[in-house]
């Protein structure tokens, strides 16, 4: 097939702007990333959204399971420290205000009461003297520790003991679940202890963690890879849609984001 000049040289612009389109792509700090969770709300302060998962490849985002409910913030959500810029025109997220942190997370380790679980993700097996420090200003805050190591005065006044089953007359909540490094840094009552875990009820909101069903964490940690560097992403519909393509974020139409 012989191909005229004209064609030619419009196949040439097509390529030649394609690439300077490609080039002006805003970089973002979750370039590497090949999965992502992402939870949508209607606002700021609704206490529940839906999650759905995404890969990427040569071709760009794509939905790989079947949008699913959670509960978030008893409170809503608001702007967290994560891996994206920091934001204005919504609700900053801070130590105690039983809201999820917004923006873009790295996934961090899994964790659960069993000795092992289905995953490829860093898996913590918990026991009874491990906490998650949420006293702002301690020396591990922000972090999960184990009180018969960094001793019993490192943990005081600490509300997260991990062994919730234990601590907490059987709540199972925490019996399989993933970190969402929110403020990695441990700033000051920038916020602590935010994980995916499972759900008390479709009713019961959280203090500022993502819950859902057994069965959609158990597709989670099977589904996650550490070398897909997965991120977990929370936003508000309207800041969704602004967002959207200057942080690389998967298309879903409006309706779907409000479901």
């Amino acid at each position: 097939m012989t191909i005229s000049r004209q064609t030619l040289a419009l196949l040439t612009l097509a390529a030649t702007l394609a690439g300077v389109v490609h080039a002006g792509a805003p970089e973002t700090p979750w370039q590497n990333a090949q999965q992502m969770v992402l939870v949508t709300t209607t606002d700021w302060n609704v206490d529940h959204g839906t999650l759905r998962t995404f890969s990427r490849d040569g071709d760009g985002w794509r939905e790989v399971r079947a949008a699913t409910p959670v509960t978030i913030g008893k409170n809503g959500a608001g702007w967290g420290l994560g891996l994206n810029a920091p934001q204005s025109g919504g609700p900053i997220k801070r130590e105690g205000d039983n809201r999820s942190p917004a923006g873009v997370f790295r996934i961090g380790d899994s964790f659960g009461y069993a000795a092992s679980v289905d995953t490829a993700m860093p898996y913590l097996a918990l026991n009874e003297t491990q906490y998650c420090v949420d006293v702002s200003g301690a020396k591990h805050y922000n972090q999960i520790v184990d009180a018969n190591v960094v001793g019993a005065a490192a943990v005081k006044g600490s509300t997260e003991p991990m062994r919730r089953d234990l601590h907490a007359n059987g709540d199972q909540r925490y019996r399989m679940g993933f970190v969402i490094e929110n403020n990695p840094q441990a700033v000051p009552n920038g916020g602590s202890c935010i994980f995916a875990h499972l759900w008390k009820s479709p009713t019961d909101a959280t203090a500022g963690c993502t819950a859902m069903t057994p069965p959609v964490m158990q597709s989670l940690l099977a589904w996650l890879k550490p070398q897909d560097h997965p991120v977990f992403v929370l936003l508000p519909q309207a800041e969704y849609q602004r967002l959207r393509v200057e942080w690389q974020l998967p298309a879903i139409a409006a309706a779907d984001a409000a479901r």
